[in-house]
């Protein structure tokens, strides 16, 4: 295992799309959930504990081993709105993309050939983690990480918010990260049956409503 690897996956600039994306931050600014740096860590960490935990185990479960195909149809039902399980699979296509050339694997390659048109990010994030040398805690922090420096990053955007404020934030969230990080890759380790489920109806009710914007800064 190296560690300088799950550096590079776990870096923003791992191309992979996710730039594009405010995790839901876009619609909670506009409705004005999201006004500022303590508005800012709530939202991060309610993001975190519900649909960052969801995702954070199924990328440990993949990097485990487990049967990707049941793990990704395990990722659907845990996505209620297709708006989300659209971003996740376009993420995942091009995770993939970038996973592939940087850790080229048959398990990648077999993932690439049963999901031409993407895979639950996730999902991706955990295998290219295991083709990487990682393990399910990498995998699951990698996935706790993004799931709110991707907010924390387009709150800068959006409210014109002070980027010290926004990296204070990720730090004061540092413990949620290895608790959120902790708990899936100990449920993960008990098989696709015990994987979280939490979730975040308000994210999705705003996701759908997001989609139909016709304009918009991000994806999502």
């Amino acid at each position: 295992m190296t560690r300088a690897a799950l550096l590079v996956l776990a870096d923003g600039r791992f191309p992979a799309g996710g730039h594009a994306h405010s995790g839901g931050a876009e619609p909670a600014v506009k409705a004005g959930r999201l006004r500022d740096a303590r508005d800012l860590e709530d939202f991060c960490r309610g993001r975190l504990h519900t649909a960052g935990l969801t995702s954070a185990g199924l990328a440990a479960a993949a990097a485990l081993g487990l049967d990707p195909v049941a793990l990704d149809e395990a990722a659907d039902a845990r996505t209620p709105s297709p708006a989300l399980r659209a971003t996740a699979r376009k993420l995942g296509r091009q995770m993939l993309r970038a996973a592939r050339a940087t850790w080229p694997s048959p398990e990648l390659d077999a993932l690439a050939r049963s999901f031409p048109r993407g895979a639950h990010q996730p999902v991706v994030l955990g295998l290219a983690a295991r083709a990487a040398g990682l393990g399910p805690e990498d995998a699951a922090h990698c996935v706790a990480y993004e799931t709110v420096s991707g907010p924390a990053t387009a709150a800068v955007r959006l409210l014109s918010l002070d980027p010290f404020q926004a990296t204070a934030v990720l730090a004061r969230l540092a413990p949620d990260m290895d608790q959120v990080a902790a708990r899936a890759a100990v449920a993960a380790r008990d098989g696709i049956d015990a994987l979280p489920a939490a979730s975040a109806p308000l994210l999705d009710i705003t996701a759908e409503q997001h989609a139909t914007w016709p304009v918009r800064l991000f994806a999502s």
